[in-house]
């Protein structure tokens, strides 16, 4: 059986281009125009993933996301015409598996819807994800293996973020976005000499384990089987 994707997106040429790229990757696919419809069609359809556009015109995406994940648990992708950091961190904290921002790759969407797809079934036949980590978020506070990490401002914004998704592969544009107040100011060097210095500290605690994969040209991501 395809998988079948709801594309939430009211600009006609931006639907069109997300629903032929998705058919041709061999996806099912179902759009929408406006956000309202969206819970009375998922309550009549099972989907498997939602691709869902922030700027609605009857409501906003977030408040959207919001009402869904009171009652589904299926992956949602965000798309935003923001690249405002805060508008990033605020999508993935209430419930968002990962955002695209406009204008975007086709082809690079569909592979994200792949990715998240395969690790969401991949999930529900293994333990918890990052088990390994727990995270207090008011006390700016990770622990790994029951013991605290001194981490420092952008060491703790990137591990949480890990924490946060494990398995979702983090370009270093999309670390820097989430990590730093004025990312543009920042270099993918500094992303890379972040990282170092997350995996010193962590293989302190657990010298046999590297959580983080780097995903070569790419970029990173937490094992999942922690």
């Amino acid at each position: 059986m395809k998988p079948k994707i709801l594309i939430i997106e009211d600009e006609p040429a931006i639907a069109d281009t997300i629903q032929y790229a998705l058919e041709t990757e061999g996806f099912e696919t179902r759009t929408l125009s406006a956000g309202q419809p969206a819970l009375g069609l998922l309550a009549e359809e099972q989907f498997d993933l939602i691709i869902l556009d922030i700027g609605l015109p009857d409501i906003n995406g977030m408040e959207l996301c919001k009402s869904i994940r009171e009652k589904y648990t299926l992956p949602i992708i965000f798309l935003t015409a923001r690249a405002d950091e805060v508008d990033r961190v605020v999508g993935l904290e209430i419930g968002a598996d990962d955002y695209v921002v406009k204008p975007f790759s086709p082809r690079e969407l569909a592979a994200r819807v792949k990715a998240i797809l395969r690790r969401t079934r991949n999930s529900h036949n293994s333990p918890p994800a990052a088990s390994a980590f727990s995270v207090d978020k008011a006390r700016r506070q990770i622990i790994f293996f029951g013991q605290p990490l001194d981490l420092s401002k952008y060491e703790f914004n990137l591990l949480e973020a890990f924490v946060r998704r494990p398995g979702l592969v983090f370009s270093r544009d999309q670390l820097m976005d989430l990590a730093w107040e004025e990312p543009n100011a920042s270099m993918d060097r500094t992303i890379d000499a972040h990282i170092k210095n997350i995996r010193a500290k962590l293989k302190t605690i657990a010298p046999e384990i590297d959580p983080i994969i780097t995903h070569r040209g790419v970029g990173y991501s937490l094992r999942e089987d922690l």
